[in-house]
């Protein structure tokens, strides 16, 4: 007993409210004005969830004033959170000729909900359509026909995450669908890649923005030589690109440059584990020419030569001048380019430090978190020219993280 007690503890500890984890739906309920009795629950399930002292605690939300009908509202209160979608319906044949309603998700008080707020305007929006149908909803006739309805569509929602609810000829579909958390700000520097599977995809259903700004995604071009070509406003660039992120349509990558420094990491073991992923490796990374007739794949023992020399200090120039991996078929910046997509190397880039007293307009940069490829963009000036100025100056000193 003290051990439950132990963890039940524990748990409210770790979970409170803006903690970030999703709940279960806990409950469904639907709340209707009566024009003697005023806010009450018509129905529940699971039956009592919600006791009478908390609603009427609740109950001037649950049914609040006109000015806040068919208005998304979350609730939270006495250990409970009420996402509702209260409605009015105007017309003769309600007492007072009106009928409130409201359909409610109940969650525990520390759950994220944002996740439910679709649904539950989807189904009340159904509801007040079947009700301006049929009288759905005020019709006591329906009570068992309501409770049933709820109950199947808190199982489905808690167990599969959609629900699809059929009544006479109409049929709705119901889903609950995962947020992800927002993507980091983009970076002049970074340079994005369209994800495998959306190569082919239709420009004419995204904006005009993406329209203009996916043709110079390629893999090679950063964010702010992209809004250069496709003439179209920096900022305005980097919205889309991370719109696209959001969507899993592309992904961000340093800038892949001959003086970049890369290491292997331990998910570099998969190559020889997995066969089909081996093969999709040996395509990807393979050398070809515009006019040259395909050549045959390079070998694994090779690609995996490559990915496990890069390591502290070796360039990937260095690398290529010493293992010449064109001779064996294998495109190094393609090698790059699949290594980073599955996390099979990590680039290492330099952060120049500033140490003097007297700091030029370029040594403002110079700060430990602005990363070579930043300055490049900032000051416009090519890697090679930054990296001389560098080693002769003797207040900069640089990291590698």
């Amino acid at each position: 007993m003290l051990d439950k007690c132990s963890k039940m503890s524990n748990q409210s500890d770790q979970f409170y409210e803006g903690c970030g984890r999703e709940g279960p739906i806990r409950c469904i309920l639907l709340s209707e004005f009566h024009a003697v009795a005023g806010s009450k629950i018509s129905c529940q399930v699971p039956d009592g969830y919600i006791s009478k002292e908390v609603f009427d605690s609740i109950r001037f939300f649950i049914i609040p004033k006109p000015q806040l009908q068919r208005c998304t509202l979350t609730v939270n209160a006495l250990g409970h959170k009420v996402i509702g979608y209260p409605v009015r319906i105007d017309h003769q044949r309600y007492p007072r000729n009106a009928f409130y309603f409201n359909l409610c998700f109940v969650c525990d008080s520390w759950a994220q909900t944002v996740q439910y707020e679709a649904a539950v305007k989807k189904l009340s929006e159904y509801m007040l359509m079947m009700e301006e149908e049929t009288g759905f909803l005020s019709n006591s006739s329906n009570n068992t026909r309501i409770q049933n309805l709820l109950t199947c569509i808190l199982h489905d929602l808690n167990g599969k995450q959609v629900a699809t609810i059929v009544e006479g000829e109409t049929t709705i579909y119901l889903k609950i669908t995962k947020l992800k958390p927002d993507p980091s700000l983009v970076q002049d520097h970074q340079v994005p890649l369209i994800c495998k599977g959306f190569e082919n995809i239709s420009l004419e259903s995204w904006d005009l923005t993406t329209q203009q700004v996916v043709p110079f995604i390629n893999g090679v071009n950063h964010v702010a030589r992209i809004a250069a070509e496709a003439d179209v406003e920096n900022q305005l660039v980097k919205s889309c690109i991370q719109n696209l992120v959001y969507y899993g349509v592309v992904q961000l990558y340093p800038l892949l440059k001959y003086s970049n420094v890369y290491m292997c990491t331990r998910n570099l073991q998969n190559l020889s584990k997995d066969r089909s992923f081996a093969e999709d490796c040996r395509r990807g990374v393979q050398l070809q020419g515009e006019k040259e007739p395909p050549r045959k794949l390079p070998s694994l023992h090779k690609i995996l030569l490559m990915y496990s020399q890069m390591t502290h200090g070796v360039t990937l120039r260095a690398l290529c001048q010493r293992l010449c991996p064109r001779e064996h078929g294998i495109d190094e910046r393609k090698l790059v380019t699949f290594g980073l997509q599955h996390s099979l190397i990590r680039c290492i880039n330099k952060y120049p430090i500033f140490t003097g007293s007297y700091p030029s307009a370029r040594h403002k940069l110079y700060t430990g978190l602005n990363s070579l490829d930043e300055i490049c963009c900032e000051t416009g000036l090519p890697p090679s020219r930054i990296e001389e100025d560098i080693d002769v100056d003797s207040n900069v000193t640089v990291i590698w993280k």
